[in-house]
């Protein structure tokens, strides 16, 4: 089993190709101020999953006050159904609530059907919302 750490700089690259790999990265998003973002704000709750000394799983999460918010949930295709997201959702759960936090909430693709399948698993349930962004930087 993939053992569960913060985040280090060094993981960095590694991270990103994880994530290119997952499909999680957009071209308007740059994934290393994302990274450097996360750094800054609660990055005790940017973990990755290790196995041999590889990155095999990554999440963000990060709490407001009201509720927490989980980001960048990935495992490598080759580590997939061993239990690595729980695992990384059972720790970043356990981050927020550490905080006080009541709520844990996340936005999936609508062209994601596994991963929606995967947080209804968890414990997740549809909430009745639409979901609205403002971008205030431009990372392109």
């Amino acid at each position: 089993m993939a053992r569960i750490r913060p985040f280090a700089d060094a993981d960095e690259p590694a991270v990103i190709a994880l994530w290119e790999r997952a499909g999680l990265t957009r071209p308007w998003n740059d994934p290393a101020k994302d990274v450097a973002r996360k750094r800054r704000v609660q990055g005790e709750l940017f973990l990755v999953a290790v196995e041999q000394d590889a990155i095999v799983g990554t999440v963000m999460a990060g709490y407001d006050g009201h509720r927490a918010w989980v980001n960048y949930l990935a495992v490598a295709e080759s580590h997939r159904r061993q239990g690595i997201g729980r695992a990384l959702m059972v720790a970043a759960e356990a981050g927020v609530r550490a905080l006080g936090c009541p709520k844990l909430a996340v936005q999936v693709r609508t062209d994601n059907p596994q991963a929606l399948a995967f947080y209804e698993r968890l414990g997740f349930a549809r909430d009745d919302v639409v979901s609205l962004g403002k971008r205030l930087e431009r990372d392109d």
